[in-house]
């Protein structure tokens, strides 16, 4: 399984680009939510993968962040939705909005997204409210920029790793200052909060 690319991004458009790793030239599918934060073509770039395997081909999709890519694996999850529709959810909502979309059960909200009809979306909010109920996540994250977004999405997973809860690693960043942040120093400033908040 490829689980990360980075390399030079040779290519992009809305919905594909081309990554070079060591003079190889990656082909990724990509939503929207993620094209939109993409740096300009010569530049490095960063991405977090999931690899679909089908009869005729191998696609694999590319994502800024791993709160995409852990959401379009549960769309994935959710009978009739496929990898082109899940990348189609993504493109009409950030992470952030379609967590909330879920959470609040806006089933018009959701056919509004080009290919979900009102089944399929009622499905998703069936489906997905549990998937998600500890999921918080500030609508702002979608604004950052990448590295900060993914340095956030990093320090989240070493939470849970910790024993944390999704829900208490969201809160706590809410709480601090990360945008210019490193992972590793996002880590330490939060397990610093959560020390004091335990005490």
């Amino acid at each position: 399984m490829i689980s990360r690319i980075r390399g030079l991004l040779l290519e992009k458009e809305p919905t594909a680009l081309v990554v070079d790793v060591g003079g190889l030239g990656y082909e990724l599918e990509v939503p929207l939510s993620t094209f939109v934060v993409l740096p300009e073509c010569g530049a490095e770039v960063a991405l977090f993968t999931h690899l679909v395997v089908r009869e005729d081909a191998l696609l694999l999709h590319g994502f800024a962040t791993r709160a995409e890519r852990t959401l379009f694996r549960e769309l994935l999850r959710v009978n009739g939705v496929g990898a082109r529709l899940a990348s189609a959810i993504l493109s009409g909502m950030n992470v952030a909005e379609l967590v909330d979309t879920i959470h609040e059960g806006e089933v018009g909200r959701l056919t509004k997204i080009s290919g979900v009809g009102r089944k399929t979306a009622e499905r998703l909010v069936v489906e997905l409210r549990d998937r998600v109920a500890d999921w918080s996540l500030p609508t702002a994250a979608s604004t950052l920029a990448p590295g900060g977004q993914m340095a956030q999405d990093e320090a989240v997973s070493a939470l849970l790793a910790l024993g944390y809860k999704q829900s208490e690693a969201r809160r706590v960043l809410e709480q601090l200052e990360t945008a210019s942040l490193s992972s590793e120093e996002i880590i330490r400033l939060a397990l610093q909060h959560l020390g004091r908040v335990a005490g």
